[in-house]
């Protein structure tokens, strides 16, 4: 089946400088037809992160060295996933018939489908002893004025700007392979970054590097962290996007010659990884599980809990000290009678509601992170770019009355005033550094999550340089809601302190794309796998006026969607440390 077509034309952002690259042409895509971008090629002597494409790697080659094509082929609408996967198939079988004239390229073939068909369904639909790797991203809902309380001692917010920053039509992906990946033990660097461009263009812009990046990089990897390295990204090989109204399957195909991976290497293992792609999708039931909890472990105790939070506030009041504020965290790890299914976990998590992030992201053989965390790190429409202050939490009232009553008490409260204007300044700072205008609105209004509410700012700027997202990620991460400030004193604290690996807990999630990047901040997250039960992460801010219990109590409430979603049963000889 061949593609209609569009031109075939220069991309105008070549890489012809990867230190500096430009702002080129956002013109509305057709909706069918092909995308490209040819490149020269040219070698820049970079250290890289290890790429693998498909478990092809080349320890000598330079991964910013610009791609020979990018490109993206559309299809004709089917109306069935099995149409879809036939089509690609044949899609497939032409291009293997055809040699590329490229050394290196990327190409995304994709049909719409007729139907809309949930991504985490289509995921739970394919056979999780492949042993490859996966991914699952959903955005969250639009924010808009119902959610977020106006009119709290008069604090209003201009409601003509705060339309949504989620306005796109993808609701949801999920991803089985990797056409390419990019995983290290070394910390993620700008050269990392440029090494994930290289194969991202404005012109494809659904071609997009998924993954996360470790809280703590120089920290040691623990063995259920392992398989994620430091930061762990993927190029889904085959992908399944959930639309507003529709769908759309599929399959990207890299090669590099000169990482050792073949126009003919890259094939074969798409269609190696095509045959074992189910194109049957049944819904994943959202019921309660059948396990019972054996065990829970808390890191730390509630007795180390006490004496870390003690130790933080003296540290605070200290009359030479830097530090204002702290975010420490705790590990529960829980056994089940049997093992949990860590989609079906995230699928009732989904269901809670559509105003968090939801990820998933599982090399293979490996535990799977998944979580649903209401906070959005960083969005990049090419030069805007989007932020958040989230800080300060509190439950939700079982009445209207007493749910204004909580929200009334947590606007007013000075100590939760304190933690968020730390953050929602630490935020402002960092963005007017990269920014040619900042603005902030609201400035401080509550937000109401289904479980529970915060203290919330808005941010909207704009780039001055395309280069400066990574400046961004780099510089908002760790943000002051999830290491404290300043940012260094309060993450050397916790080094000292935890006794555990964060791994990616509280690290960015998300995505890189050619027009668009997103990145949530992975709280509310859990790792879930065979051997290792699940570990539950929470945490929260410590500055001056906390008090260990009630800040326990706040742990309790955070884990609990966790648990509650899932009903998990407590026996009697349950043993809670």
């Amino acid at each position: 089946m061949a593609a209609a077509t569009a031109g075939q034309g220069i991309n105008n952002a070549s890489f012809m400088e990867l230190q500096a690259m430009k702002h080129y042409s956002s013109s509305k895509l057709p909706t069918f037809g092909r995308r490209s971008a040819n490149m020269s090629i040219k070698r820049y002597a970079f250290s890289s992160c290890s790429l693998s494409m498909n478990g092809c790697q080349g320890d000598d080659h330079d991964p910013t060295a610009p791609i020979g094509t990018i490109e993206t082929r559309t299809f004709p609408a089917v109306s069935t996933p099995a149409l879809a996967v036939e089509s690609l198939n044949a899609a497939i079988a032409d291009m293997q018939s055809q040699p590329s004239a490229f050394d290196s390229g990327i190409i995304r073939l994709e049909v719409p489908i007729l139907e809309q068909i949930e991504a985490l369904d289509w995921l739970h639909s394919q056979d999780q002893s492949l042993h490859l790797p996966r991914c699952f991203f959903s955005g969250r809902n639009r924010i808009t004025i119902s959610d977020l309380s106006q009119s709290i001692n008069g604090n209003a917010f201009n409601p003509r700007t705060s339309t949504s920053v989620e306005d796109n039509d993808v609701v949801s992906v999920a991803g089985v392979g990797s056409a390419v990946l990019f995983r290290s033990l070394h910390p993620f660097s700008y050269h990392d970054w440029l090494s994930i461009k290289r194969f991202l263009s404005k012109n494809c812009p659904l071609i997009r590097a998924y993954g996360a990046i470790r809280f703590d990089e120089r920290a040691s990897i623990s063995p259920e962290w392992k398989a994620f390295g430091s930061f762990y990204f993927m190029v889904p090989q085959v992908e399944f996007d959930e639309l507003e109204g529709s769908s759309k399957i599929a399959a990207t195909i890299a090669w590099d010659n000169a990482l050792s991976c073949t126009y003919r290497n890259a094939i074969a293992s798409l269609k190696m990884t095509m045959a074992r792609v189910s194109s049957v999708v049944t819904r994943l039931r959202q019921e309660a599980s059948h396990a019972y909890i054996t065990s829970t472990d808390h890191d730390p105790s509630r007795k180390s809990w006490d004496k870390s939070v003690n130790q933080a506030l003296e540290r605070i009041k200290g009359d030479y000290s830097l530090l204002k504020k702290v975010v420490l965290a705790r590990s529960s790890k829980v056994v089940t009678s049997t093992d949990v299914n860590p989609l079906a976990w995230l699928g009732s998590l989904k269901g809670e509601g559509k105003d968090a992030y939801q990820f998933c992201l599982q090399p293979p053989e490996s535990p799977a992170f998944i979580g649903n965390t209401p906070e959005q790190l960083f969005r990049r429409d090419e030069f805007s770019i989007f932020s958040e202050a989230l800080a300060a939490t509190r439950a939700r009232g079982g009445s209207e009355s007493l749910d204004l009553q909580i929200a009334h008490d947590l606007f007013s409260s000075p100590k939760d005033h304190h933690e968020f204007a730390i953050v929602r300044e630490n935020i402002r700072r960092k963005l007017e550094a990269v920014c040619s205008s900042v603005v902030i609105n609201p400035e401080k209004v509550v937000r109401k999550l289904s479980r529970v509410q915060h203290l919330y700012g808005r941010f909207s700027g704009t780039l001055r340089s395309e280069d400066d997202e990574f400046t961004i990620l780099s510089s908002l991460h760790p943000t002051p809601a999830v290491c404290g400030f300043p940012t260094e004193v309060a993450r050397d604290f916790i080094t000292d302190t935890e006794m555990f690996d964060r791994g990616m807990y509280a690290g960015p999630v998300g995505f890189f794309g050619g027009r668009q990047s997103e990145f949530a901040v992975g709280i509310r997250s859990a790792l879930i796998g065979k051997g290792i039960g699940a570990l539950i992460y929470a945490g929260l801010g410590i500055v001056e006026g906390s008090d260990p219990a009630l800040e326990w109590e706040e742990l309790e409430l955070k884990a609990s969607q966790f648990m509650k979603l899932m009903k998990l049963e407590v026996p009697t000889l349950a043993t809670t440390v």
